[in-house]
């Protein structure tokens, strides 16, 4: 664990074990943990591919089928940090970094859970204000797969900004927002046209500035397991609904168990 100026990141014990640059004070710079390891894992995270896979289960929910480099997502609802975490699995357990930043009540227990491999994932304590985009941005520089806090507070400037550094990188930013801001961003009613207007229009109202690529929102939550009073929590089924820009315009429904009976994410039989 490393606490530089109100930055704290838990990074892969490979990061542990490589120690600070000869001659360098980590504590005098709050971004000089996380640039380093950029540093480290960059050569690993390098690569050409276009896109980055995803679990099966959630395939149907991508245009591509799987996570576009430098696209963002929003994902939103009761479950969205299950859902996030699924959707990073795939390109974890491949070889690529992953890193989270915020999100304070996520455990590695639960990022084990659904698939992420622990080797290859920081986890980064929300920095002040003031530092927040630089960290972000230095994060992007090496890690393919980063799962960012919606509450975390950024300009609309600082926001353009880490979406240009993004494109630029080809990593893949998820904002988890656990309680949507606000109403579901498509009513399935209304023709063609008019919901994708009105999806696009919700898309960068809900996220503070940011305008995602790519919305997925959790829904219709419904736990079992429990049996006639008694039992176990076993598994959740959910809803998502995904929309978003050019190809992935057309809006998207898909019920998943998440978690299933063995974690991560399962088909509905």
């Amino acid at each position: 664990m490393f606490d530089t100026g109100g930055v704290t990141a838990s990074p892969s014990p490979s990061f542990l074990n490589a120690g600070p640059d000869p001659g360098t004070n980590p504590g005098t710079d709050p971004g000089s943990v996380i640039r380093r390891l950029s540093e480290l894992i960059r050569p690993v995270t390098f690569a050409r591919e276009q896109t980055l896979p995803v679990l099966e289960p959630l395939a149907p929910l991508l245009a591509d089928g799987a996570l576009t480099r430098g696209s963002l997502l929003r994902v939103c609802g009761i479950g969205a940090t299950s859902l996030a975490l699924s959707l990073m699995a795939a390109g974890s357990r491949d070889g690529s970094w992953s890193a989270v930043i915020g999100l304070p009540e996520l455990g590695l227990v639960a990022a084990a859970e659904h698939g992420l491999v622990l080797d290859r994932l920081a986890l980064i304590d929300a920095p002040p204000t003031r530092r927040s985009a630089e960290l972000i941005a230095a994060v992007l520089d090496g890690v393919d797969l980063v799962l960012l806090d919606a509450r975390m507070m950024l300009s609309g400037a600082e926001s353009r900004r880490i979406a240009a550094r993004l494109r630029e990188r080809g990593s893949v930013l998820i904002m988890v927002e656990p309680v949507c801001s606000m109403a579901p961003v498509i009513a399935l009613s209304q023709t063609s046209r008019t919901r994708t207007s009105t999806a696009r229009t919700s898309m960068s109202q809900a996220a503070g500035g940011w305008s995602p690529d790519v919305v997925l929102t959790v829904a219709g939550s419904q736990w079992q397991g429990l049996g006639e009073g008694h039992g176990t929590l076993r598994r959740r089924r959910v809803r998502i609904d995904a929309v978003g820009r050019g190809r992935a315009a057309r809006p998207r429904q898909l019920e998943v168990l998440l978690p299933a009976d063995q974690g991560s994410v399962d088909v509905i039989d």
